[in-house]
């Protein structure tokens, strides 16, 4: 009975984003770690991810029903009812927002609706179903989790902010796309406009090269802005090298789908690792120097 809700929120996408929640929040805390706004913040982001996941399911139910991927989920096969789906999806986005914006700050709250609107609104309600420029839109909604984690400690929109953004955006394009060639048929069945399907593979090929590239080089500044250390960018650099070459493969790839499912999976390998390194090899002092005390700064949210 709770289980067809439960799957219904896409925990495998809460979980992933999650873990680069984290990765911003103890970047951000420098070692200093307030366990309870962790928690808040961690669970704040959950609900709002499985708020605007259950939103994207009553979106997309009829096309979900022409994929191989999806046409088991509970609104294709009516085992929860539409409107019962949009106020179980605004109850858990209610409760998300409210937790971000109480327990942790108005600018956490802020970038959580910014994520949330991006994904439903703009993605999946439009760009999705019109534009092949739906991924890049989309990786936007994708990116915020880390920035909200970050935000929710500093309180504040700065740099590293700014370049968590972007890293998580364009890892997005690469990482989507991907997906996008592996499951070619289904997107094709469903009519989407995604890169390999609206244009063709070798399109998506070389985007995915040349967004790996962008995606090192944006990564390789947090070290550079001095937010982390010679261990991230060492680890950031090797696993950067190692995609792209993944990536080239693709070229003389004789088995498209097998070589674009190595291509995703170490991308979910190396996002981790990045965000685990982001924990472990900060920079204590040198770019929150100027505020007194991170802890202190979130526990009096911004109004």
């Amino acid at each position: 009975m709770l289980k067809k809700y439960l799957l219904v929120t896409k925990p495998g996408i809460i979980f992933g984003n999650l873990i680069s929640v984290a990765g911003g929040f103890f970047l951000a805390s420098r070692g200093r770690i307030d366990g309870t706004l962790l928690l808040v913040t961690l669970l704040g982001v959950a609900l709002v991810i499985a708020s605007g996941c259950v939103f994207n399911n009553v979106i997309d139910r009829d096309i979900d029903r022409l994929m191989e991927r999806t046409r088991q989920r509970a609104l294709v096969k009516g085992l929860i009812s539409p409107p019962v789906a949009l106020v179980y999806a605004s109850v858990l986005g209610l409760a998300g927002f409210s937790l971000l914006y109480f327990g942790a700050n108005f600018l956490a709250a802020f970038f959580g609706v910014i994520g949330f609107v991006v994904y439903v609104g703009f993605y999946s309600l439009f760009l999705k179903r019109q534009s092949i420029h739906g991924t890049l839109v989309g990786s936007i909604s994708g990116a915020v989790p880390p920035v909200i984690g970050y935000c929710a400690v500093t309180g504040v929109f700065d740099l590293g902010a700014l370049l968590l953004l972007l890293i998580f955006s364009m890892w997005q394009m690469p990482h989507s796309f991907a997906i996008g060639i592996f499951r070619y048929q289904d997107y094709k069945a469903a009519g989407v406009p995604v890169l390999p399907v609206a244009r063709d593979l070798s399109s998506a090929k070389r985007q995915i090269i040349v967004y790996i590239i962008i995606f090192a080089v944006v990564a390789l500044l947090l070290s550079a802005a001095g937010y982390a250390g010679y261990g991230y960018f060492a680890v950031t650099l090797g696993m950067s090298l190692y995609w792209l070459y993944l990536a080239l493969k693709g070229f003389g790839a004789t088995d498209d789908v097998r070589w674009a499912r190595g291509v995703f999976g170490f991308s979910i390998l190396i996002v981790t690792a990045l965000s685990v390194m982001m924990a472990l090899d900060f920079q204590s002092g040198s770019v929150l120097a100027s505020q007194s005390s991170p802890v202190a700064s979130v526990s009096n949210p911004i109004l």
